[in-house]
């Protein structure tokens, strides 16, 4: 049997999960002089995620780290599914699954790094950043072009759309 190309993968996508620490982010951690860390995302991205939420794709996030920004970004761009502060994150998917109703074969997920892997490997559409781990590239159905924290979220939300034949429906307001 042939394996499916990441256009198809792409296409069975219902719910698209984000690793934040070098997929929503570059992968910094800037530290505060009171301690406390501080993230800078890109906007493409979260506009990207807007988009491919309103063409009824769900959207969550899956972090082994723990950080009151992430739940602001979330909820800023509607993401309402979230879980951090889970070092295995097939805890985080399972609650997710079960919350969604949907198959780990309808779940897209980007990451970076080799904390991942489990997930990656469970989900029917895998995808990692340039600058991930080798061997999480080496999994994954389809590689960015863009790095992480700088448009490979886009370029995945665009992706996903332009599989499920929605990218022009999502665009079309800003052609008016």
């Amino acid at each position: 049997m042939k394996p499916l190309a990441h256009m198809e993968r792409a296409a069975r996508v219902k719910v698209m999960i984000f690793d934040v620490d070098g997929v929503l982010t570059d992968g910094s951690l800037t530290y505060g002089p009171d301690g406390e860390v501080t993230k800078t995302f890109n906007v493409l991205d979260g506009l990207g995620i807007q988009l491919l939420g309103k063409t009824g794709v769900q959207t969550a996030i899956i972090s082994a780290r723990n950080s009151p920004i992430v739940v602001k970004r979330a909820a800023d761009l509607g993401i309402a599914h979230v879980y951090q502060g889970i070092h295995d994150k097939r805890v985080g998917f399972a609650k997710l699954l079960e919350a969604t109703g949907v198959t780990a074969e309808e779940c897209g997920y980007i990451g970076d790094d080799v904390i991942d892997l489990p997930l990656l490997l469970k989900v029917g559409f895998a995808v990692a950043v340039p600058s991930g781990h080798p061997e999480v590239q080496h999994r994954a159905h389809y590689v960015t072009r863009n790095p992480g924290g700088r448009g490979a979220v886009r370029e995945v939300c665009d992706l996903v759309m332009r599989a499920q034949g929605t990218y022009e429906q999502a665009l079309a307001p800003y052609f008016a």
